[in-house]
């Protein structure tokens, strides 16, 4: 089964910290998972969301970019 939230996100982002700190929380709680891909491994990555990131994405649509708001992601994964 693939994760439900994807997280983008780059080395030394504090709000990519902050981002899955509640991202692992919700998961968690709700008894999915998620994925983090680092943007700087691919320049079109970095083009789409150098900007924005963190990005996340549930169920394969963007969710939430800079950051994650607790409820609205869970309410998002429990729906």
């Amino acid at each position: 089964m693939s994760a439900r939230v994807t997280l983008y996100s780059k080395p030394g982002c504090h709000l990519c910290d902050d981002a899955r700190a509640v991202i692992e929380r919700v998961c968690a709680e709700v008894g999915t998972s998620y994925d983090e891909v680092d943007i700087t491994t691919d320049p079109d990555l970095v083009r789409r969301f150098g900007e924005q990131i963190p990005v996340t994405f549930v169920d394969g649509a963007q969710h939430d970019f800079w950051r994650v708001d607790e409820a609205r992601l869970r309410a998002a994964l429990t729906r």
